[in-house]
């Protein structure tokens, strides 16, 4: 049997949903295959790259990729983080179900805070959440959670 497929999407597939990716992948990936794409694609943040580095996840094949590389492949969970992706997210026509689970931009730098901080926080919320949202939503088994 195959695993269930999940797709993270945000706008720009720069930072959030690339540490989405990177961090089911290194949680679930025994159980679940993860993908991310952005509505409109542009680049990989380094400093989203070196947040995952830090907890030794290998985002070396990470890439941008836009949503219409997944439009017609059978997902079972697509999960919008951040709320313009949610609004102009397209059908997925082989999509078992859709959530939204949203997060702040990360470059929007409070006053006095490390960008790379932000960075590092941001991880850390979506590690938990999401996990815990994909083994909700698709129903997985709970056992060996640790991380």
């Amino acid at each position: 049997m195959s695993k269930p497929k999940v797709l993270v999407i945000c706008t720009g597939n720069s930072m959030r949903s690339q540490m989405a990716e990177g961090l089911l992948r290194a949680d679930l990936g025994d159980r679940i295959e993860v993908f991310s794409a952005g509505t409109h694609p542009t680049h990989v943040h380094s400093m989203a790259m070196a947040a995952l580095a830090e907890l030794g996840i290998d985002t070396s094949d990470h890439r941008s990729k836009s949503v219409n590389e997944f439009l017609f492949q059978r997902i079972d969970l697509v999960i919008t983080v951040c709320d313009s992706a949610r609004e102009i997210c397209p059908i997925f026509p082989g999509a078992k179900k859709t959530v939204h689970k949203g997060y702040p931009d990360p470059m929007h730098v409070r006053p006095g805070m490390d960008p790379a901080e932000l960075f590092r926080e941001l991880r850390d919320q979506m590690r938990v959440e999401l996990r815990d949202l994909v083994i909700k939503e698709l129903n997985l088994a709970s056992a060996g959670e640790g991380h």
